[in-house]
């Protein structure tokens, strides 16, 4: 007979929609905990679709599930919009292109963009640039008044290439670069454009060579299509669609999309960078700390990632949301853990889907 406890989750389980969809591939018994704790933060996250992936020691355990009939393919073989924790990508991108001998992450990045401007005696670096201070503002000058047409829909197709690259070289700091921390998808854009002119390669083409086609990432892309592959989006009510994101100019910042199983695959490289030699060096270079910020300095930033205390051990995490999902990426080496999470819901207030994703990482 199940206790109380249990005829309480089941019943949760059946309010939300159908019940979640476990995958863990020749799991133990004693996987049945964590499989408990997946399948509740799934119902916890009150999202059309959802999927929590887990990863420890290897060993992977994927529970799905949502408010919304059940998609044609298993959800978690759908991509995902990831949108900020993009981020994580472009910063090991940045560091494979440093270890590599090709950058320092000391270029002026103007200098980049514009070959006829002088440095200046206090550029704007790639160094600063991924690690949020520029002194460049969250979005450029204009954005608000080019995107307002599409601002339900597409606001950042509106800003190409062109306008972010136009909109950086105009831009003039109020605070001199290194001083300030400010998060910036401007200034991570920005990073992205002057990567592809250090290059001579397009950011979408140096992602693919340098890190995608490397850790056999075949279920991450970097823009939709018409392969039904692409979990559709949602809007804060869980019902209402929304189009596929399109990034225009702020590729880097937001643009890869990706299946629960592929970002595992890239987590578990950062847990274990000995599985791709050549990406060895930058994947170890992204767990360094290089700034301290908040409440005692507590938290810590690498050029990729956030990085949390926990009693045990550092967790490393980065979120990202597009007007239609939203999802968590993070792993602890002291536990030997990665997660996974995605939904497709435009973010609100009090979500419980982040939350419910950092506590999970938190709990080990």
């Amino acid at each position: 007979m199940p206790s109380d406890g249990s005829r309480h989750r089941r019943a949760a389980l059946t309010n939300a929609g159908p019940a979640p969809r476990v995958l863990s591939p020749g799991s133990p018994p004693e996987d049945g905990p964590v499989l408990e704790r997946l399948a509740d933060a799934v119902t916890a996250s009150d999202a059309p679709q959802v999927v929590f992936a887990l990863s420890r020691h290897g060993h992977r355990s994927v529970v799905s599930g949502g408010t919304a009939p059940s998609p044609p393919l298993a959800r978690e073989n759908l991509r995902y919009e990831i949108g900020s924790a993009t981020k994580t990508f472009t910063g090991l991108l940045l560091a494979r292109l440093i270890h590599s001998g090709r950058l320092t992450g000391g270029e002026p990045a103007a200098a980049l963009l514009d070959g006829e401007r002088p440095a200046g005696a206090n550029p704007v670096t790639l160094a600063h640039l991924i690690t949020h201070t520029s002194g460049l503002p969250a979005l450029p000058a204009g954005f608000f008044l080019r995107g307002l047409p599409a601002w339900t829909t597409n606001p950042y197709a509106r800003f190409p290439q062109a306008r972010v690259v136009d909109a950086f070289l105009r831009h003039r700091p109020r605070h001199r670069p290194g001083t300030r921390w400010r998060y910036s998808n401007f200034g991570v854009a920005v990073l992205g454009h002057a990567l592809a002119a250090a290059t001579g390669t397009p950011w979408e083409d140096l992602l693919t060579d340098q890190i995608l086609r490397p850790l056999a990432l075949d279920g991450t892309t970097l823009c939709a299509d018409d392969s039904g592959l692409d979990a559709p989006g949602h809007g804060r009510d869980g019902v209402s669609p929304v189009p596929a994101f399109d990034a225009g100019g702020f590729q880097a910042a937001g643009a890869v999309r990706a299946t629960p199983h592929d970002l595992l695959t890239f987590l578990e490289a950062h847990l274990d960078p000995g599985v791709s030699p050549h990406l060895a060096p930058a994947l170890r270079a992204v767990r360094r700390p290089v700034l301290r910020r908040g409440i005692g300095h507590r938290h810590v930033h690498t050029i990729a990632w956030f990085r949390h205390p926990t009693d045990d051990g550092p967790m490393y995490f980065h979120s990202g949301a597009t007007l239609g999902h939203q999802a968590f990426l993070g792993f602890r080496a002291d536990t030997g853990t990665a997660l996974a999470a995605v939904c497709t819901r435009r973010f609100r207030a009090h979500d419980p889907f982040l939350a419910t994703a950092y506590a999970l990482l938190a709990q080990g």
